[in-house]
């Protein structure tokens, strides 16, 4: 389930506390999202968003980048469900396992729901930041529904993240400048971003759900194919 970018060149930002004009291949954090890469979007204000800390100023790097030839995988394409996504989440991101039963479905979720991100030169899905790892992490623990979870998702607009996997892709990124992401702007639109989902979430939770939890999921044997599960997180 391939999915290919219709404009060949693209333009995308990285938001940082530096200025990184040299991105190098195989550095980056091993625990991020998709696994190790180099972490972008198309949107700037989302970049500066997460440049920011509370106490920092941050910077948006620019960069051009030829998508022709790149094996890419979207997540948010409508071949994916948000188990999917969650899936490959778990198996990169550290989760708090606090029960027998999330340390079964971490297991149960790549097995029948991961996606192999290091095939693909390009992956593009969706930022588990702050509250969405929170609400990633209460599904796990059979916490929400993964109709809640769907829900959850789209709270607070989401931002969707462009990450370069391979050196191929790599050696067709072009760094064409920066600017300054300033904390006093962009950490209040963040934090403001993030209290908003969570007023939603916690008023989510106050109504009843009869959807699949986790326990149903793998008591019930559930696949990716199976229809009771939500599509992409963006419907």
């Amino acid at each position: 389930m391939e999915v290919r970018k219709t404009e060949k060149q693209i333009t995308i930002y990285h938001g940082s506390e530096k200025i990184v004009e040299h991105p190098v291949f195989g550095e980056g954090k091993k625990n991020n999202d998709f696994g190790p890469g180099f972490y972008c979007t198309e949107n700037e204000e989302l970049a500066k968003e997460w440049a920011v800390s509370s106490l920092h100023d941050g910077f948006s790097n620019r960069y051009t980048l030829d998508t022709e030839y790149l094996n890419i995988l979207n997540l948010n394409s409508s071949g994916y469900t948000v188990l999917n996504w969650i899936a490959v989440l778990v198996e990169h991101r550290l989760f708090s396992i606090k029960t027998p039963v999330a340390r079964r479905a971490k297991r149960y979720l790549i097995d029948h729901f991961s996606v192999n991100v290091n095939a693909y030169d390009l992956v593009i899905g969706y930022r588990a930041d702050d509250s969405y790892f929170d609400y990633a992490e209460s599904f796990l623990n059979n916490g929400i529904s993964a109709e809640q979870l769907a829900y959850a998702m789209r709270l607070g607009k989401l931002g969707e993240q462009i990450v370069i996997k391979s050196k191929f892709a790599f050696s067709r990124l072009k760094y064409e400048g920066f600017d300054i992401a300033s904390k006093n702007r962009y950490y209040v639109l963040r934090k403001s971003r993030d209290e908003q989902a969570n007023q939603q979430y916690w008023k989510m939770l106050e109504e009843e759900s009869d959807g699949l939890y986790i326990q149903d999921i793998m008591r019930g044997g559930i696949k990716s194919d199976d229809p009771r599960i939500p599509g992409i997180i963006s419907e």
